[in-house]
């Protein structure tokens, strides 16, 4: 709670914004002087890197608060490859998790967030490869698209465009790109399309933001030639608010939470490098704004403004900050005169939050439902207070998208808090809430945005708000606002959510994947949820002709929104094996829904909704399995028991402070999840029983976890070492190096099918070295790259097994890859007599 506590401090500290999805900002004076000390700098930059949480956090910290530089991030893709530490979230749910971690981490260090249309794939070993996937032109065009729209006067690269293979494919193809488009986004041939919205544009000066890491170790830094190098020294202090620059990167980076990136801030001197790449050389190495004028005289008529600031801050009143407030006036009068669009855009928006936050403005737009469908009426609860003694009016508030226009005419007086009703139409057409880059079909590399206006916006595009047209002295500014829920919470008190437009009706097929292991039918449950009142109509579940459903339709009614109704189908397979897409399909009065809705609903994100296809996949398939009884160790999060569930097994999850020996003997094999030991500090205390356990005649599979010295020693019964192997590319051929051994042959007979069709990889964090006691099964490799052996090791220990796999597991089976079923089955049955001789192999 003290954590969450400071968290909000900072973000008070560095928003712009009045309002946020979580809770309206109120900004204090200090706030609102850094906020016009940075309406008087018109200089930007922008940091462009691979995934959320390459940026550096310290150094767009520095640049947006010390400087005052306008600074945003474009992370090229939205961290959909990653591992997920925090639930069972992975590819595009991960991805919207990451996004708005993301989206969190700038409202702490000042900065703004970009993304192009490249899927995260997963982990790349060469640049090449990823161009490829991701389509490089593409993504070429997205980069160009956000520098012309953004107009960054520097660009900073996180990776290095030269060192191909040496890190991440994703990170050098960042530079890669980044670097490319430097001369093209002046280039009006180079897509043309754009410039319908933006205009050519040419930075001053590129950086590579190089370090220590880069060199392999801070000897070699110290020892290398940095004439080339610019130095920023970003361990500034800010006296104002009692916190260093590298405190507030850190509870930045600490957004990162699905990936463990928990920061401590430190304090004291701390130096950046960047290394000049393009543009005009630097003669002040301690300037990257040398020769580009940042004050308003860099816009046509402007001088007058910035010597109107510069005395606006001159005169500031800590104590008063309304006393700024005709001045203020006088600012953004003669901003609405400039013909420039680019910077009158930006300077306004922050003028209108520097003039709110100068007088106590308080605006709130609450609907009384978080939830609201097509066509409906919003009714809203608006707020109004002037906390200031600045004569104000609410002449009328002007409802989107329906464009309606309610006249007020209402003095806002010093401190009287005014509250009205007022009901919002919306369209029949309007569009569901849920993140625009999942509407439409992605390929594996690329997300598609058909609406280049679009591309590059990080967050869901709401279009249900008001503005509030506010007069004061002889003007009326509009002042925007989402529309919002709130409600009380006992424990958290007052919460935030923003206003979602949800379909009629949803429906979800509770079983993302069924297996079938023979001809017999099987019940799929169907849940149909009500998105407002008094429905009622007929789910199906759709199936190709070889798939028997009975009934064909099942009628439901739901009086409540909110409420859900389970109905259940018999489904029979073919007789053959075969993959299939079932898909549910609700009947309304002759309109038909296909959608499903899942809520993504974090404490330190916004709540999001998602609205897949309410489809899941099904699997004739020939799985044979013995009766074992299964306990498994949660780790980082995954669906592994779900899956386990699903090919028949009993699974209990074990809770780790509360495993003995007694608690395990009913179980014959115990499971770890991904990365368990990593993230389960008790587990290795425990790791005596559980050897125990499989020496007494049971199996334990252990799945992968990451390098690190705080991993048990006797992670395994024999020695054994984690290294960084992997194998990224999913369709690698694989070679069976103890092709007798059971794990391949009982009870289902393995073959190089098995690993066709799996997704994203083949595994990670493969042993490197490991005891002769273990048998290698499998090695694969890829492309130019040596074998790798340490996938699949399996160990005899007393009179059971160990296995070590670092094989994704967790990503194959709840995408329903039927030989990653088979071969888990293999494992689990480990423990069985088998008369199948057990052939070793030494590693």
């Amino acid at each position: 709670m003290h954590q969450n506590k400071f968290l909000l401090l900072v973000i008070l500290l560095f928003s712009t914004a009045i309002i946020t999805a979580q809770k309206p900002q109120k900004p204090n004076s200090v706030i609102i002087y850094n906020q016009i000390q940075k309406l008087n700098f018109l200089g930007s930059v922008l940091y462009i890197a691979a995934h959320p949480d390459d940026e550096n956090t310290r150094l767009i910290s520095y640049l947006a608060n010390d400087q005052k530089a306008r600074t945003g991030y474009l992370s090229l893709t939205r961290g959909d490859g990653g591992q997920n530490l925090i639930g069972p979230q992975l590819r595009e749910l991960l991805g919207v998790i990451r996004t708005q971690e993301l989206i969190e981490a700038r409202k702490i260090d000042g900065g703004e967030q970009f993304f192009s249309r490249a899927n995260d794939f997963g982990f790349s070993k060469n640049p090449e490869e990823t161009l490829n996937i991701w389509d490089e032109q593409k993504v070429l065009s997205d980069v160009v698209w956000t520098i012309r729209k953004f107009q960054p006067d520097v660009i900073i690269n996180r990776f290095d465009h030269r060192t191909a293979g040496t890190t991440h494919g994703h990170h050098t193809s960042s530079a890669i790109l980044s670097t490319k488009s430097f001369d093209l986004t002046n280039d009006p041939t180079v897509f043309p399309e754009q410039l319908k919205w933006v205009t050519p544009w040419q930075a001053k000066r590129q950086f590579f933001n190089t370090s220590w890491w880069f060199y392999g170790s801070q000897e070699k830094f110290d020892a290398a030639n940095k004439n080339k190098m610019t130095t920023i020294k970003t361990g500034v202090y800010y006296t104002n608010l009692g916190k260093s620059n590298q405190e507030i990167a850190a509870l930045s980076r600490s957004s990162h939470q699905s990936q463990g990136f928990g920061a401590t801030g430190s304090r004291g001197e701390d130096t950046e490098y960047l290394e000049f790449i393009n543009g005009n050389p630097l003669k002040d190495k301690n300037n990257i704004f040398e020769g580009i004028d940042t004050t308003w005289n860099r816009v046509q008529g402007g001088k007058a403004i910035g010597i109107l600031v510069t005395e606006v801050i001159a005169k500031y009143n800590f104590q008063n900050p309304s006393a700024s407030i005709p001045e203020l006036i006088k600012v953004y009068k003669m901003i609405q005169s400039l013909d420039e669009s680019h910077w009158k855009t930006i300077k306004t928006n922050e003028l209108k939050n520097i003039i709110a936050g100068c007088s106590g403005l308080y605006l709130e737009a609450a609907a009384t439902n978080q939830e609201a469908y097509p066509g409906s009426i919003v009714n809203l609860k608006l707020e109004a207070i002037n906390r200031s003694t600045v004569a104000m009016d609410l002449i009328s508030v002007t409802s989107q998208p329906d464009a309606k226009n309610t006249l007020l005419n209402k003095p806002l007086q010093f401190n009287k808090d005014e509250t009205m009703a007022v009901d919002l139409q919306l369209p029949s057409d309007i569009e569901y809430t849920q993140p625009y880059w999942l509407k439409e079909k992605a390929t594996v590399g690329m997300y598609t945005v058909t609406n280049q206006q679009n591309i590059g916006i990080p967050d869901i595009i709401r279009n249900v708000k008001l503005f509030f047209n506010i007069k004061i002295e002889d003007i009326i500014i509009p002042f925007e606002q989402m529309v919002v829920y709130k409600y009380n919470d006992n424990v958290k008190g007052e919460m935030y959510n923003y206003l979602d437009i949800v379909p009629e009706v949803t429906s979800s097929i509770l079983d993302k994947v069924s297996l079938f292991n023979s001809e017999k039918n099987k019940a799929i449950a169907v849940k149909v949820k009500a998105g407002k009142d008094a429905i009622q109509g007929v789910v199906q579940l759709n199936l190709p002709q070889d798939w028997t459903v009975s009934p064909t339709s099942i009628p439901f009614t739901l009086d409540k929104k909110g409420m859900e109704q389970v109905v259940y189908f018999n489904v029979t397979p073919p007789s053959q094996p075969t993959e299939v897409y079932a898909k549910s399909e609700v009947t309304i009065a002759n309109k038909k829904y296909n959608k499903d809705q899942i809520i993504i609903d974090y404490t330190h994100i916004t709540k999001q909704q998602i609205l897949p296809d309410a489809e899941a996949k099904f699997i004739r398939l020939d799985l044979k399995m013995n009766n074992q009884k299964i306990g498994y160790i949660m780790g980082a999060g995954d669906e592994v028991p779900e899956s386990l569930k699903q090919m028949g097994y009993q699974v209990s999850l074990l809770n780790p402070d509360e495993i003995t020996p007694e608690k395990l003997e009913s179980l014959d094999v115990i499971i770890t999840g991904i990365r368990a030991y990593n993230t389960v500090q008790v587990l290795a205390n425990k790791q005596k029983i559980l050897l125990d356990f499989v020496k007494n005649g049971k199996t334990m599979m252990v799945q992968y976890n990451t390098p690190s010295d705080a991993l048990p020693a006797n992670i395994a019964p024999y020695p054994l070492k984690i290294s960084r192997d992997r194998v990224t590319e999913e369709d690698a051929a694989v070679k069976f190096l103890a092709p007798n051994h059971p794990v391949l042959n009982y009870p289902n007979k393995i073959t190089a099918e098995d690993f066709k069709g799996w997704k994203q990889e083949q595994g990670l964090y493969y042993p490197d070295s490991y005891d002769a006691n273990f048998t290698p099964i499998i090695s694969s490799s890829d492309k130019g790259e040596s074998a790798k052996k340490g996938a699949l090791l399996v160990a005899q220990y007393g009179k059971g097994y160990y296995i070590y796999t670092g094989l994704s597991f967790f990503r194959e089976l709840p995408e329903g890859v039927s030989g990653a079923y088979r071969l888990l089955s293999n494992i689990i049955s480990l423990h069985n007599p088998t008369t199948i001789p057990n052939q070793k192999v030494k590693p």
